[in-house]
């Protein structure tokens, strides 16, 4: 089954990861440093793209496409065993990152943007009821999704179960932990388990967690969007780190 993607740092990245493309359209008048660049690139690594009015562009995707629509195939997913496996034998303490039903597409790309960024070895997900890995996510990710390793477990209990037993802490956000973020050591093996926008972690996922930590909040509303909490989370493990 095919995919696309769309915007010039998107394809741009998709190229940069060995992504094979089906098919690429240029908006005629496709101009500009950023547009001569990105058609350098095609030239470099033998990819040919086809020159369309850009109204076929506007016709296929309802986003700002700059000028590049690319169709290529869906991210290939590894199992988990073998990303943790693979993490943990070119490092000491690896970090990933489980997202128990993150369901919009764009705090996903936006939470793998951070975890390609903050050096995380994978992302998690559950194969049903989070968001997609499509277009938008994608472009969110600014290419990061294809970039850092991503598998899918029928139930995240199971990757957990499977952390845990090779040794890794694992620490749920929540809003109902003990402590503050600031106050785990996240210098060991960690994966850090970020849930739903609404509902946060499911009961069932959290229970598993050995470790329950908060963001301090201050303000009046008391929350943050996930993929902003997200971020909180991995660079305290990078700072810790640094």
């Amino acid at each position: 089954m095919s995919n696309y993607l769309y915007g010039i740092h998107p394809v741009k990245e998709a190229v940069a990861a060995g992504r094979k493309f089906e098919k690429v359209y240029i908006k005629h008048g496709f101009e500009g440093p950023a547009a001569r660049d990105l058609l350098s690139v095609f030239k470099q690594n033998g990819i040919s793209y086809q020159i369309v009015p850009v109204q076929k562009l506007d016709s296929l995707v309802h986003g700002a496409h700059q000028g590049v629509v690319a169709y290529i195939s869906q991210v290939e997913y590894v199992s988990f065993e073998e990303m943790i496996e693979n993490a943990l034998n070119h490092k000491a303490a690896p970090l990933f990152v489980l997202l128990d039903g993150v369901s919009d597409v764009r705090n996903l790309g936006a939470i793998a943007r951070t975890a390609e960024c903050a050096g995380f070895d994978g992302i998690i997900l559950p194969a049903k009821g989070g968001a997609p890995i499509n277009a938008d996510a994608i472009k969110s990710s600014a290419g990061a999704l294809l970039r850092v390793p991503v598998a899918r477990a029928a139930n995240l209990k199971i990757p957990i179960f499977y952390l845990l037993e090779s040794g890794f802490q694992v620490v749920a956000a929540t809003e109902k932990g003990p402590d503050f973020i600031y106050e785990i050591n996240l210098k060991k093996p960690t994966a850090i388990v970020m849930g739903s926008e609404g509902k946060g972690i499911s009961p069932s996922v959290l229970d598993l967690c050995d470790i329950q930590a908060k963001i301090p909040m201050a303000g009046a509303i008391g929350s943050l969007n996930v993929s902003v909490a997200a971020a909180v989370f991995m660079y305290e493990a990078v700072r810790q780190r640094s």
